[in-house]
């Protein structure tokens, strides 16, 4: 059995390490549009924010001032044995969020919608948030996301319904208008990784799209042939956009578009859209039956996309 002590002190880990540590591939991602970048001027920018968020993992500070909406996804094997059950691990999650905002790892950001009443630690309703999958085995992941709020607030979350009659391309064009009307300005911090939710009903495909933005690695393609062609497709049109860093301008406009999908009603097909900001915050850690905790690279909660 998993003791509540240690994953509650796993959990708090994986918040400071998801909000001070950029991951490996959005670090590569950093590179790879600095390496190409014809403006000189968003060469600068890219390069001198890079540079910034390297120094936070450094000196353990906040890569960003925003440390966002405190969401957790936990990938729970079927036989996995936790001290108190899931109200612990609930519980506990919000212990360690409020411990990580107490020590400045996080940003006092949650208040109530209507009142503006912020309690000081992050902690509300539904907040923070939790998600769930259940695989075979009797270890325990957790993710930890800091979703900014640029990325939600200024339209970087959007939804529509498209006919089936406007297939493929009215998706595409759905998504590229959205894409650019978030970004006017630098609201949405891009260059952004873009998830897109295509099918369910409006809250499933905008679950998937906040998941294929925030758990999907750069550089990963959809493994069904149509959805990485509108991945491939999307992702080559939004950087002709020329948006660039911050909106100023430049070469790289998205680190990537990951596309997830489910069924749909005949009736038409749910699209949304999320956008990551370029920071991409996120952190996992996996805790194995007989007390083993390992740091993950990767959320793995698509299958290692």
């Amino acid at each position: 059995m998993i003791k509540r002590e240690q994953f509650e002190e796993v959990i708090y880990q994986t918040i400071v390490r998801g909000a001070t540590v950029i991951s490996p591939d959005v670090k590569a991602a950093f590179e790879a549009a600095i390496e190409k970048e014809s403006s000189p001027s968003a060469k600068t920018g890219l390069s001198r924010t890079c540079q910034s968020i390297l120094l936070s993992s450094e000196i353990g500070k906040p890569a960003c001032p925003d440390t966002g909406w405190p969401i957790f996804f936990f990938k729970v094997g079927n036989e996995c044995q936790l001290e108190g059950g899931f109200m612990a691990l609930e519980d506990a999650t919000r212990n360690a969020v409020a411990r990580a905002t107490e020590e400045g790892y996080l940003r006092k950001t949650m208040k109530h919608p209507l009142t503006g009443y912020d309690p000081g630690n992050n902690i509300g309703m539904n907040i923070p948030d939790f998600t769930y999958q259940f695989v075979p085995g009797d270890s325990i992941e957790v993710t930890y996301v800091a979703k900014g709020g640029g990325s939600e607030c200024f339209g970087g979350t959007r939804h529509r319904v498209v006919a089936f009659a406007d297939g493929v391309k009215g998706i595409e064009k759905f998504v590229i208008d959205c894409f650019a009307a978030a970004s006017r300005a630098g609201a949405i911090c891009p260059p952004s990784v873009l998830g897109v939710g295509i099918g369910g009903t409006a809250n499933v495909a905008a679950n998937l799209a906040k998941e294929a933005a925030c758990l999907r690695t750069v550089g990963s393609h959809h493994p069904e042939a149509p959805f990485r062609k509108i991945e491939e497709e999307l992702y080559e049109a939004l950087n002709s956009l020329g948006v660039g860093c911050m909106g100023a301008g430049g070469d790289t406009s998205v680190f990537a578009v990951n596309v997830e999908y489910a069924y749909t009603h005949i009736a038409g097909i749910c699209v949304a859209i999320s956008s990551n900001c370029m920071v991409a915050r996120r952190a996992s850690s996996r805790i194995l039956a007989d007390g083993t905790v390992e740091r993950m690279t990767s959320p793995d909660w698509f299958g290692g996309r």
